[in-house]
């Protein structure tokens, strides 16, 4: 009975006490994904990978074109082939099909490393703005995730002009 009455007391002083402390703080959020796309140090990174990666993507479209022209000419001339053409034109779409499946399982794998590498340099900038534009704000405290956050309390443009100043 004694502690109830205590608890009691302790939670109405919070309660009063706790809008007062609220009144003081400031909160911020960053939409992390608007930073990724819309800043100029992401825009940069995703076209220092499409030239990076833009080759050897048009040489995987090119084989695609080639291997469906080799399985049109198998399906429409196949009938007509001897047996040792057929099974060697087979043999050489199964070699290229192999060689092509290769190459895209290489491509996706060193451009998903290299995706990584640019966001993470990017995140890691956008990290220490968002650090100075709390320092310098006076910040208590900024949000990257939340499920609903008010347009009020939204810095992601700041953020996004940080980046974009901050050569």
């Amino acid at each position: 009975m004694k502690f109830s009455r205590v608890a009691l007391i302790v939670g109405c002083a919070l309660s009063l006490v706790a809008p007062a402390v609220m009144a003081d703080s400031r909160i911020g959020f960053v939409n992390s994904d608007r930073v990724m796309r819309e800043s100029t140090p992401a825009v940069q990174a995703q076209q220092r990978l499409e030239k990076e990666f833009s080759k050897r993507d048009g040489e995987l479209q090119n084989m695609a074109k080639e291997l469906q022209g080799m399985k049109a000419d198998l399906e429409k001339n196949g009938l007509t082939l001897s047996a040792s053409d057929r099974s060697k034109k087979e043999r050489e779409f199964s070699d290229l099909n192999r060689d092509f499946q290769r190459r895209q399982r290489e491509f996706r794998e060193d451009l998903n490393q290299r995706r990584n590498e640019e966001l993470a340099t990017v995140l890691d900038r956008a990290n220490k703005a968002v650090k100075a534009i709390a320092e310098r704000e006076k910040y208590d405290i900024i949000f990257q995730e939340a499920v609903y956050a008010s347009p009020a309390i939204d810095i992601t443009d700041k953020v996004i002009k940080e980046l974009d100043g901050a050569k």
